[in-house]
């Protein structure tokens, strides 16, 4: 039985450090956008990650005649 607790046990504080990473990450990003958006600058995606393209080309410019 000692052993059962000790997974169990292990297993708790491997999901209670998952959680802790989960809330610090929301915490920062939260904090990055409202500083962001305090300083009066946009918030649109391409212009907070110029490098991060994740339309994948389907972006399509013009009319859309179907086939």
């Amino acid at each position: 039985m000692k052993n059962n607790s000790k997974i169990v046990v292990a297993l708790a504080m491997v999901g209670v450090a998952a959680i802790v990473v989960t809330i610090a990450r929301r915490m920062d990003t939260k904090r990055i956008l409202t500083k962001i958006s305090d300083e009066g600058y946009e918030t649109a995606h391409d212009v907070l990650y110029p490098g991060k393209d994740n339309t994948g080309g389907h972006l399509h410019y013009g009319p859309i005649i179907p086939a």
